[in-house]
């Protein structure tokens, strides 16, 4: 797949990657075929889930669909980058002007 969308939330404890493992398997549960949730890692004061995808917007709706109301939406930060580039377009929050994975 052409892309690689990135959901990124602040972690500093085990409630955190809990939090992100429960994320991680309804988005896996829930996404279209069209996109694949690739992983996710831990560290550095920051969690991921990685998803590939044809079409980031779209799947970022869908994300935006799945998680729905709950609180992880306070923290988020959600970009995304070509699989095989280095720069990242920011979808999430609007006003964010700097998007790094660690």
């Amino acid at each position: 797949m052409k892309y690689q969308l990135v959901l990124q939330w602040p972690a500093s404890s085990i409630k955190d990657y809990d939090a992100m493992i429960e994320i991680e398997n309804a988005l896996m549960e829930k996404l279209s075929d069209e996109n694949d949730v690739d992983g996710h890692d831990a560290g550095s004061g920051e969690m991921n889930i990685f998803i590939r995808t044809e079409n980031p917007a779209n799947a970022f709706n869908e994300v935006k669909r799945i998680l729905g109301s709950r609180d992880v939406w306070v923290d988020a930060r959600v970009a995304y980058r070509e699989a095989t580039g280095n720069e990242y377009t920011i979808l999430w929050p609007k006003d964010l002007t700097e998007f790094n994975v660690a």
